[in-house]
């Protein structure tokens, strides 16, 4: 890629997000959005699906592809008597996805892993002390899978960066004020590993297993604490640091899905998803107190295993009719216990979604518009509860960059 972007994960404004490693992402795209976030038994020629690469083998030999998505996300929460409510969005993805041979793809972009972002403040003894969060975790990455005989294989490997940024101002009755920082800079990378076995009932029907994998690893970077007055102009002063190799990890990642998938006269498709990520064996050594910032710990953050059910289904009513009968119809939702232990609370998150594929004049590129509701909040202690609406929009670009005209 000749320009590299920063993105976002889907949720950028939420307390939440103060802990571990912020809010993680799927992977999902705009259309695997619509469809509660899918991907892992889907293989389309004509849609990119990073959570599977495996799925790139799909893509014809004579077209490039090109996705690019976005969202606009609307946010109410409640803790106890106090609301809230805030507005964000941005870029959300970049991928690519290209033919190498009648039976290998690639496919390379730009990803969310995920976001931190949060501004809050409270009174403290003979003071007030406000919090705030920025940043993330990015992938750039690039795949390959290759297909024989209904069985597809691929990987990504991919370059993490970014930095995560936990700022705690504390600024007491009698003046002045203090900021106490914690930075986390992570320079890594990764790899995930898919498969996927297609196999047909009869010519217009057929099922698809998928599989992904990404071990449990090191993170490389480093992470280091600072403190100084905000009214001073010289650099603060260091007062921990710390490597992140042997002292914090990403987990074991395990995904599967099965996806039916029907074509004739008309197109369905309906696929079943279960994501385990298994962080309660990440070690996360943090180096200082959330609840006192001015406090250095080596005490490691708890972490629990995410769990991720989702299921979703696309319609077509027709694929040679009117305009309307050609648009993708889709619908979708999900469950998630979530990988933050927060005071003992663990967070679960659920939502359902919506969107249509409204193909262009050339009836190759496809823009996918969605809407998505989701909900947040800890348990048994609910914390606070959070409710997003989201409004995403993909483009997916399909061209025939690899066709050579005959010359008459």
């Amino acid at each position: 890629m000749g320009i590299i972007l920063p993105v976002k994960a889907q949720n950028v404004t939420t307390p939440y997000s103060m802990y571990g490693y912020g809010i993680l992402s799927d992977h999902a795209t705009s259309m695997q959005r619509q469809m509660g976030g899918v991907g892992y038994a889907l293989a389309s020629g004509r849609q990119i699906n990073v959570m599977n690469p495996a799925s790139y083998a799909a893509v014809d030999s004579l077209t490039f592809l090109f996705d690019i998505g976005a969202d606009v996300s609307m946010l109410w929460s409640k803790e106890k008597n106090l609301k809230d409510n805030s507005v964000g969005g941005g870029l959300d993805y970049l991928t690519m996805q290209f033919p190498i041979s009648r039976n290998f793809g690639g496919s390379i972009g730009l990803l969310p892993y995920s976001s931190v972002g949060y501004a809050f403040g409270n009174d403290i003894f003979h003071g007030s002390m406000s919090n705030q969060g920025t940043g993330g975790i990015n992938q750039a990455y690039l795949g390959f899978a290759g297909t024989i005989k209904g069985f597809s294989l691929g990987f990504n490997v991919s370059y993490n960066f970014g930095n995560i940024r936990n700022d705690v101002y504390s600024t007491p009755e009698n003046g002045g004020e203090m900021l106490t920082e914690h930075v986390m800079q992570i320079r890594d990378w990764d790899v995930n590993i898919g498969a996927q076995y297609m196999f047909y009932i009869n010519k217009d029907d057929r099922f698809t297993f998928g599989f992904t994998y990404s071990p449990k690893k090191s993170l490389n970077g480093k992470t280091w604490v600072t403190t100084q007055e905000t009214t001073q102009e010289t650099a603060g002063e260091t007062i921990a640091s710390l490597r992140l190799k042997d002292n914090y990890y990403s987990p074991n990642n395990f995904g599967a899905g099965i996806n039916y998938t029907h074509v004739k006269a008309s197109r369905f498709i309906a696929e079943f998803d279960v994501t385990f990520q298994e962080w309660s064996k990440a070690k996360y050594s943090a180096l200082y107190s959330i609840a006192n910032p001015n406090e250095i710990v080596f005490e490691g953050m708890k972490f629990n295993d995410r769990l991720k059910f989702a299921v979703g289904c696309e319609y077509v009513p027709k694929l040679r009719g009117s305009y309307a009968q050609r648009m993708a119809y889709r619908v979708g939702g999900y469950y998630c216990n979530d990988y933050l232990n927060i005071q003992g609370n663990r967070i679960r998150e659920y939502g359902v979604s919506c969107g249509v594929g409204l193909h262009t004049p050339q009836d190759k590129t496809m823009i996918n518009v969605g809407l998505e509701w989701k909900h947040r909040q800890a348990h048994p202690n609910p914390l606070i509860r959070e409710n997003y609406f989201n409004v995403t929009l993909g483009v997916n670009f399909n061209e025939l960059w690899f066709y050579q005209r005959k010359i008459k």
